[in-house]
């Protein structure tokens, strides 16, 4: 190199690391870190932006530099797969990077909250992932920063700086983008959060969600859309009848939209900045519309050449970013093209080094997969010593959710209804809470579950404190929406290898006996139940209801809390409450004592089962009803001890009892105590039909005391 770009380049390497921390940060902050992952500070060295404006020519030969290193770890990535060596999943980054690097250089490691997509290779490079992190990703190694191995190779993250772990469901975490944004703006932090996306994901109702909230609230979030005109193979003109897919959005207030070349790189960073200063402002969010080029194929698993022409592919090369700033550093004489080949040598020794390291360490054990499911849940102690005070179901689920935001400041929640003036919800469960608590910590949502429920994820993310209690849908029939949101909540924990917890309470009133019909009757549980990662309780009694919420509330990690909503009033749940009083995950209550049968039942089942069994005692018979309060975490023990003391067993529940969630009951029943069975499990539920809205045909469908009392009846008689 000549010497004045000698000292140019010493200006990069004295300006790197973290060049995206604050501006005060030495060089030298992030180096204990990528000394305990083996890295060579070349791994790291990324330079810090000099201004909003064209950046200096030391700053743009450091991003060629970075671009580069970018490319030939794309291109190493896909090698691996022709050695079937690893990184089984790809989806190549060229002729994305002028905006991958913007968006990596924009985002500051530890404060602001970056949501990068499969196709981020070149965003979490200039992000601060190093490459030797990046290979241990693709490579599905147990020393992979985002997770150990246990998402999608290309899925890149690292959470100790920021770098969110996101799914492979497209766009899906947008909401979650938007509920950190919703945090940093409700703490008032100096944090931006960072969507991006494809194209296609801005088709997703999810997505439109997210811009929706994050625009109508003004949440300081950036939205950026890289447009390279296909979804896998479906072009562009067959999915949006705007070519610019951010012209879509154009009707929304308070949202910037700022169009780009995305394989520009001094125009995606100047449409970067303007976006940063626009949501600094606290004007809205942004939405960055970057035209890129898809230079090879979406992934390893499609193959392009059948849908697209030679014309075409040639035309999309002609664009690449990378050699797009190469030729503006060589014509501004920025560097030689001599120097650019020793800058390039360089790149591949030390991209072929971090490979080598990252190659020979080792892969998960196989064992561990049983590891971080979720995360411990709040030491709950079951002690009714204490005074208390006689309540219904809904007076105990009130008064625990105000007495649960009086102990953690940090506890929020929010839903469709749930505060109104004087209103709080459906059935008033959540009344005075905003009144008490403020409209920054209890608030109304759009009828929009997926939003409801993934703003919940998002806003979690902010810090470990944060409790988010919401309702996911007025009813249960209406949660369906957010069950993509749902199953990305349950892996969290375990796909970050326990670097995030979702800690989310998530409220749903369940089941029938109200003459609600078709949408107002459903019980979900039994869906709910098969998704690892999120404890599923129900209880039947206000003391339990109580206990449960507040445990529910105060321990890391997800739960759905189902309420009887025709319990909620109904004397048969009345209980005294005693104050502060908490129930166990996991532990289930025994409501009658018998040795002749065993009624296993749960929510409103169990005050039928009550019923059912004191009619059996007029005739001699003494049946044990076991109330299982919590589904997941279950008590199988309890089940198998009363197995054990009556040898017959019923379970009984609302919901319908084909693949309900008795069947799991009966199962585990069946392969733990089948010696002491004197006769073959049985089980009793509603009708296998809809619910009608008719009070003739609901009672002919739904479970009562008479069902019960009949199945028992045959049982002991078998």
């Amino acid at each position: 190199m000549s010497s004045s770009h000698s000292k140019a380049k010493n200006k990069v390497n004295d300006a790197a690391q973290p060049r995206n921390g604050n501006a005060s940060q030495s060089s030298n902050a992030t180096q204990p870190e990528a000394a305990a992952n083996g890295d060579s500070s070349a791994d790291a060295a990324i330079v810090q932006p000099v201004a909003a404006g064209r950046p200096d020519d030391a700053t743009l030969l450091d991003w060629y530099r970075l671009m580069h290193l970018g490319r030939i770890l794309d291109e190493k990535a896909a090698n691996y797969l022709k050695q079937a060596k690893g990184w089984s999943y790809h989806a190549p980054c060229a002729g994305h990077e002028g905006i991958q690097l913007a968006l990596g250089l924009s985002f500051r490691q530890g404060q602001d909250f970056l949501f990068p997509y499969y196709r981020d290779l070149m965003t979490a490079l200039a992000a601060g992932i190093t490459p030797y992190e990046i290979v241990l990703n693709g490579l599905s190694k147990d020393g992979d920063v985002a997770g150990g191995g246990r998402h999608m190779s290309n899925h890149f993250a690292k959470p100790s700086i920021r770098i969110q772990n996101v799914s492979s469901c497209t766009g899906n975490h947008a909401p979650h983008a938007v509920g950190v944004a919703k945090a940093i703006k409700h703490y008032q932090a100096d944090s931006i959060s960072f969507y991006s996306g494809g194209e296609s994901a801005c088709a997703e109702g999810y997505f439109y969600e997210a811009v929706h909230g994050a625009s109508t609230n003004k949440y300081p979030v950036v939205f950026v859309i890289q447009n390279n005109l296909y979804g896998i193979s479906v072009p562009l003109h067959e999915a949006f009848a705007n070519l610019t897919v951010s012209d879509n959005f154009t009707g929304m207030a308070n949202l910037k939209i700022i169009k780009v070349d995305g394989t520009d790189a001094l125009d995606s960073w100047r449409g970067m900045q303007e976006a940063i200063a626009y949501v600094k402002s606290g004007s809205g969010p942004a939405m960055v519309h970057a035209q890129c080029v898809r230079m090879g194929s979406h992934s390893n698993s499609d193959r392009h050449e059948l849908y697209r022409s030679p014309e075409e592919l040639a035309q999309a090369k002609a664009m690449d970013p990378v050699k797009r700033l190469r030729h503006l550093i060589v014509d501004e004489k920025i560097a030689t093209e001599e120097e650019l080949v020793t800058l390039e040598k360089q790149n591949r020794t030390d991209m072929l080094d971090a490979a080598d390291r990252a190659e020979a360490t080792a892969d998960p054990k196989p064992e561990s997969y049983a590891e971080f499911l979720i995360a411990d849940p709040y030491p709950a102690k079951e002690d009714r010593s204490a005074a208390g005070e006689e309540m219904t179901l809904l007076q105990a689920l009130n008064s625990t959710m105000k007495e649960e935001f009086r102990h953690n400041p940090d506890t929020f929640m929010w839903g469709q209804d749930v505060a109104t003036k004087e209103k709080g919800g459906i059935f008033n469960v959540s009344k005075g809470m905003q009144q008490e608590f403020g409209y920054d910590r209890v608030h109304n949502s759009p009828i929009a579950e997926d939003y409801i429920v993934g703003t919940a994820n998002g806003f979690s993310r902010f810090k470990d404190e944060i409790r988010v209690l919401v309702e996911g849908a007025e009813f249960a029939d209406y949660f369906w929406p957010a069950m993509e949101q749902c199953v990305e909540m349950g892996h969290e924990y375990w796909r970050t290898r326990g670097q995030f917890s979702p800690n989310v309470t998530i409220r749903i009133a369940s089941g029938g006996y109200i003459t609600g019909g078709l949408y107002h009757s459903q019980n979900i549980e039994a869906t709910l139940t098969t998704l690892p990662g999120m404890r599923v309780v129900y209880p039947a009694f206000a003391d339990d209801a109580a206990g449960l919420l507040r445990t529910s509330v105060r321990s890391r990690g997800m739960s759905v809390f189902l309420e009887p909503k025709y319990l909620y009033n109904h004397a048969w749940s009345k209980t005294v409450v005693p104050a502060g009083f908490e129930v166990p995950f996991g532990v289930a209550r025994t409501r009658r004592e018998g040795k002749h049968l065993t009624i296993v039942a749960y929510g409103t089942a169990v005050h039928l089962a009550l019923q059912a069994a004191e009619r059996l005692a007029q005739e001699g018979i003494e049946t044990e009803v076991l109330d299982l309060r919590s589904l997941k975490p279950l008590d199988e023990q309890a089940i198998y001890n009363a197995v054990r003391k009556t040898s017959r067993v019923l379970v009984a529940h609302e919901d319908h009892v084909f693949a309900g969630f008795g069947g799991e009951v009966v199962a585990r029943i069946s392969a733990e105590c089948f010696n002491y069975l004197d006769a073959p499990v049985f089980r009793v539920g509603s009708k296998d039909t809809p619910i009608g809205f008719s009070p003739i045909l609901e009672k002919a469908i739904l479970l009562n005391a008479d069902d019960i009392y009949n199945r028992a009846k045959a049982l002991l008689a078998f």
